[in-house]
């Protein structure tokens, strides 16, 4: 660990911004150089300006690719299309407009000029789509400008196709190679309009206001309010920011937004685990200043740069790990929404608590099992047979109150105000119900590690075959399933080992040269540590083979 990890950022942790801009336009990536190309992960495309990895020529490549990739899928309809405060969202989300104009595409901005959260984008092309046909050439899509919680230096783009959610690694793949192709064309083929003109063209969209009075339809807010809920909502710097005042107001709740400030440098920010600023509300290192704060509300939360994830502070527990919450507000949801569909599955991805699975049996719901992606939640979430999909980074969404779609991509803000209807409605915090849940199914201890390996090593993980693990035991404990395909469906992408009371997966990163390592025991942290290292030893044997 850092030993400045938890603590205030210095002037010397903070990104040169100028230097940041300056190279968005002036450094331009070599074609041939698989670092420098376009590559989407499962949140689209990032990298830095000052690596050559996020520049104009990456942006025009790909917001043309994408023109091009919607014409051939018949879209014809408006791009909602949004931005978080990270330094690199403003060049990135001009030369995109610049692209889109220059496509005579509908383009639909913020009427305000304000910063945009994921969930808003969804939302907004999920409520323009309502009632169309899968062929209707009137439907929207959009784009979101944010590499969610990284550090200030990092930009991010992402596609949301009509459904409104992640991208498909079939959309994804084309977008990528088509905008590959126009790296190496030397940008020939890129349709561009003059930046005055694109955003005199360009719609505007209030998707401040059409959010935020839409919410009392996905949570009970007329609950919070009667409750008197005490609620700090802290954004970190990010794009819900106007989000969380205009709640307040709209609503009419107790409700403070910690920290209003924007800087592109996230100067007020505390140093994560690894010294380096990042908007990651489920580290309690980025969350040190929320946490210092907690007795001062009933409920405290945090949301990361585009409001995708959630973070939720109690005063009994503080920081609550991302998977005892997703447990919680899966028992509760499901007790307490008779508007759901009797049928309705619980979604979770693989590397996410089997402290889930136990309060799914106990609900007499079915298990969504699915690979790392909230991609795979989209069709469910769509047609309302997932409730429920989350994953254990702290990002997930659910269905409204009606048991109809809300967002198909994560939403942070209503999880962190479920946090609220949650102890108004129970009149006992998430945390107090996260220790009820261990009384009744067992305590676990869960930690991801990361491992090295290089890009061949990678490429071969992916591959993995259940009959290439040898081990008939983990831990002391006899293996009973060794899989590289979600009970649901779909690749790993890895692997995923399970004993009766423990499991580990491995997957490699999309971005770094290692490879993860999700592990949780029933039995606690001395056979977790048991796990982690057996599991590293049979992954590190079968990429050696």
């Amino acid at each position: 660990m850092h030993p400045r990890a938890g603590q205030k950022a210095l002037p010397e942790d903070l990104v040169d911004v100028d230097e940041l801009l300056d190279a968005y336009y002036d450094l331009h990536p070599d074609p041939r150089d698989p670092d420098q190309q376009v590559a989407f992960g499962t949140s689209g495309h990032r990298g830095s300006s000052l690596d050559t990895a996020f520049n104009e020529d990456h942006i025009a490549a790909t917001t043309q690719a994408i023109v091009e990739y919607r014409a051939g899928q018949g879209i014809r309809g408006p791009l909602f299309i949004g931005r978080d405060t990270h330094a690199l969202s403003r060049p990135a989300f001009d030369t995109a407009l610049e692209v889109l104009a220059g496509n005579d595409v509908a383009v639909l901005i913020d009427s305000g000029d304000r910063y945009t959260p994921t969930p808003a984008v969804s939302h907004a092309i999920l409520v323009h789509n309502r009632g169309k046909a899968a062929s209707d050439p009137s439907r929207a899509d959009g784009i979101v400008v944010t590499p969610s919680h990284n550090p200030p230096r990092d930009g991010g783009f992402k596609y949301n196709p009509p459904h409104g959610g992640p991208a498909d690694s079939d959309a994804t793949g084309w977008i990528a190679d088509r905008a590959n192709e126009l790296l190496g064309a030397g940008l020939r083929g890129v349709r561009r309009a003059g930046r005055q003109k694109a955003l005199q063209e360009a719609g505007r969209h209030d998707y401040l206001h059409t959010y935020v009075q839409d919410l009392p339809n996905v949570v009970d807010i007329d609950a919070i309010r009667k409750a008197g809920v005490r609620i700090g909502a802290d954004p970190l710097g990010g794009a819900s920011v106007d989000y969380w005042a205009m709640i307040s107001d709209l609503h009419d709740l107790d409700l403070t937004v910690v920290n209003p400030e924007v800087d592109p440098q996230f100067g007020f920010m505390t140093l994560d685990r690894d010294g380096k600023i990042r908007m990651d509300c489920s580290s309690p290192w980025s969350m040190a200043s929320l946490l210092e704060r907690r007795d001062e509300y009933d409920i405290a939360t945090g949301n990361d740069a585009d409001s995708d994830r959630h973070g939720i502070v109690t005063p009994d527990a503080g920081l609550m790990n991302p998977n005892h919450y997703l447990a919680v507000a899966i028992t509760y949801l499901f007790a307490h929404r008779p508007g759901w569909p009797a049928g309705a599955k619980v979604g979770k991805t693989v590397v996410s608590s089997s402290l889930i699975d136990r309060v799914v049996a106990d609900l007499g719901r079915e298990l969504f099992e699915v690979p790392v992606g909230f991609k795979w939640f989209v069709p469910g979430l769509i047609d309302s047979s997932v409730g429920f999909g989350g994953e254990e980074s702290a990002g997930a969404s659910f269905l409204r109150r009606d048991g109809s779609v809300w967002t198909t991509d994560k939403d942070g803000i209503i999880l962190a105000l479920l946090a609220s209807e949650i102890l108004a409605v129970t009149g006992r915090s998430p945390s107090v119900l996260h220790g009820e849940l261990v009384e009744r199914f067992g305590e676990s201890a869960y930690a991801r590690t990361d491992a090295p390996a290089d890009r061949e090593q990678k490429a071969k993980l992916k591959k993995l075959s259940p009959q290439q693990v040898t081990a008939t035991d983990l831990a002391g404990e006899p293996i009973t399933a060794a899989i590289t395909e979600a009970p649901a469906g779909g690749a790993i992408g890895g692997l995923k080992v399970s004993t009766e009371s423990a499991w580990f997966a491995a997957r490699p990163s999309g971005t770094e040269d290692i490879y993860k390592i999700y592990a949780e025991s029933f039995r606690g942290e001395e056979h977790l540590a048991k796990v982690q290292e057996e599991a590293k030893a049979l992954v590190d044997g079968a990429l050696a083979d």
